[in-house]
């Protein structure tokens, strides 16, 4: 299996997208701030999937990576909740963006609890 085949994966590489797409929007004066920050941290939360997909040899960079992850999604939160307090983002648009990152970090969650369905040996 590939690690795009991954649902975590798959979901965050969806979600990076559409932030990406959404930050378009944000005020110029934040190009080296949030809009910055947000897309960096979305992005990471995919790579660091892939990271850990690759090193799932090691069952602890494989862990290492999906925390990673992990903090990368909390981070992206962190900067969702900035963009809806400052009024770029609407909360129905923020509600949904929320859910997405809770599912992704349920997912990884999973991952991390269930290394071995993942290639690990235990």
């Amino acid at each position: 299996m590939d690690f795009k085949e991954l649902l975590a994966y798959q979901k965050a590489f969806s979600l990076a997208v559409e932030i990406f797409q959404i930050s378009k929007q944000f005020p110029k004066e934040e190009m080296y701030s949030l809009t910055d920050q947000i897309r960096r941290s979305s992005r990471s939360v995919c790579a660091n999937i892939a990271e850990s997909y690759r090193k799932r040899l090691y069952v602890k960079h494989f862990v290492s990576k999906l925390t990673d992850a992990d903090a990368e999604n909390s981070e992206t939160v962190v900067w969702l909740d900035f963009a809806l307090s400052c009024e770029y983002i609407l909360k129905e648009l923020y509600n949904g963006l929320i859910e997405r990152t809770s599912e992704i970090g349920r997912l990884i969650n999973y991952m991390i609890l269930n290394q071995g369905k993942f290639g690990c040996k235990e």
